[in-house]
């Protein structure tokens, strides 16, 4: 009896728990459905090897270096549609990378040359002195090349039987009283570089010198000095150079690409580590005529005015030639472009984290900056830092014949594009969007080898034909975006055997 009441209760207490819970959850709000994860998350286009972006696979596996492939999202269409060649990193990736960005300009380029020079004596008072006649030299008063000397004081004496001998041609003459021998015998004296005043003495004197003294025309330093005491001279030689610091010269070289700039009267900034901080300002005094066929540069002569001879002959000098200035230069940063030899491209600053690589022709360049002629315009953004490697991503998916519309020159027609014809294999074809994707084989008029590209296609070319798979022959315009503009089916197998590099 007890064993069956207590039964009975069990079963009451169950009951009512049962009862409770089954109020309480019809009472309850219907829970959320859990999120569909299919539903929300984009499904990849395709996988690619994270060190080999021509390595692509329709699923997830191994990279032939056996690393897991990377899948690779539609990017969404609200994204807008820059053309071939875009590339779109992610702002974090932008961080880290280090990408720095410049607004293209229009402003005044001042065309400052900037080039080295050194420092020389102004040959246009450079004087030379050369004996007449043949002698010894008895006493030299300048011991040393670089002293200075003032003008009249004495260079040498000089001892010759010549001298001598003209000496007493002229003592001759005056005792005769015959004019025509006295004006003989004086111009002959004259021509043997005696003076006015030694000649004047030597008839008052009437006394024959054995030895003269020569004296310095000029003020100045010694340049050189090829002689010393005893020495014998001769006509043929030079004993000695004077040479003048009020006034110098600086000889500098250009380059082959400035010489258009340079002119007579330019003026000129010089410095020198001789006396850091301090500006010398001069001229151009001379362009030469030819340019050094080896280095290929330009000499030009400059002139500075030197009346404290702080400027010395062989001084290295820094020097700034300022050619004239020009309003309304399109300008970019020196270290934006990439100058390849063949080409000179700039990466482009599209906005939303997109880039793309174009070509841009340039004009002159200075310290700072580089003048575009065509492929800008004002207002642009271009990367200056990092543009090597985003310039190389965009370089694969691009065939680089032609810049983006918007940057083409205004005096080209519309209407006249760049045209190729390739044979190609199709990967993908969406005929709503008309666009395909192309494995295309090397295009030998452009010197471009095999490679994938992404291709629009024109209105009155028929799609419905074609699948992924086809061989095909196409011709394809360089417009905003590669347009094809006729298609037809291909036999045979393509010729081009190697693995087509992503464009």
């Amino acid at each position: 009896m007890n064993m069956t009441l207590l039964k009975a209760f069990i079963i009451l207490l169950l009951g009512t728990a049962i009862g409770f819970t089954w109020s309480h959850f019809r009472s309850s709000p219907d829970p959320l459905p859990l999120p569909d994860i299919d539903s929300t998350k984009k499904k990849p286009l395709y996988w690619v090897a994270p060190m080999d972006a021509n390595y692509r696979r329709d699923q997830p596996g191994k990279s032939p270096m056996g690393m897991d492939l990377i899948p690779i999202y539609d990017e969404g269409s609200n994204r807008q549609d820059h053309g071939p060649g875009a590339v779109k990193i992610a702002a974090h990736i932008v961080n880290n990378l280090g990408i720095r960005t410049a607004q293209v300009e229009s402003k005044t380029l001042h065309d400052d040359i900037s080039t080295v020079g050194y420092v020389q004596y102004d040959e246009d008072k450079l004087i030379h002195i050369h004996p007449r006649i043949d002698g010894w030299v008895e006493t030299l008063y300048v011991k040393a090349a670089g002293n200075p000397v003032k003008k009249g004081q004495a260079l040498y004496t000089l001892y010759s039987p010549e001298l001598v001998n003209a000496q007493e041609e002229l003592m001759i003459a005056l005792k005769r009283q015959d004019r025509s021998l006295i004006k003989s015998a004086r111009n002959r004296m004259t021509a043997l570089h005696l003076s006015t005043e030694f000649i004047r003495e030597l008839e008052r004197e009437r006394e024959v010198q054995q030895t003269i003294t020569f004296y310095s025309p000029q003020e100045g330093v010694v340049s050189d000095l090829n002689i010393r005491e005893g020495f014998y001279v001769q006509p043929g030689n030079t004993l000695l150079s004077i040479a003048q610091l009020n006034q110098v010269w600086v000889e500098a070289e250009v380059f082959e690409r400035d010489a258009a700039l340079i002119r007579k009267g330019l003026p000129v900034t010089m410095t020198l580590d001789y006396l850091p901080g301090k500006l010398w300002q001069g001229m151009v005094d001379y362009v030469y005529p030819s340019l050094n066929n080896k280095t290929r540069t330009l000499r030009v002569r400059l002139k500075f005015d030197n009346s404290d001879h702080q400027l010395k002959p062989n001084m290295f000098a820094q020097i700034v030639i300022h050619a004239n200035k020009r309003e309304h230069v399109t300008l970019v940063p020196k270290e934006s472009v990439i100058r390849t030899g063949k080409q000179d491209r700039v990466v482009l600053a599209l906005g939303d984290g997109q880039f793309k690589s174009v070509a841009v022709k340039i004009g002159r360049v200075n310290t700072n900056d580089i003048e575009i002629l065509e492929g800008l315009t004002p207002g642009d953004t271009v990367v200056s830092s990092a543009q090597f490697l985003i310039d190389s991503e965009s370089s694969k998916t691009s065939d680089f014949k032609r810049i983006d519309s918007k940057h083409r020159d205004s005096s080209t027609s519309d209407s006249i594009y760049e045209r190729a014809t390739v044979t190609g294999r199709i990967r993908s074809i969406d005929l709503k969007k008309r666009h395909m994707n192309i494995d295309r084989d090397a295009i030998a008029q452009w010197n471009r080898p095999a490679a994938n590209a992404d291709f629009l296609v024109d209105k009155g070319v028929h799609l419905e034909p074609f699948q992924p798979g086809d061989l095909l022959i196409f011709t394809f315009e360089v417009r905003e975006n590669l347009t094809i503009v006729d298609i037809s089916p291909a036999s045979g197998e393509r010729l081009t055997t190697q693995q087509p590099e992503a464009q």
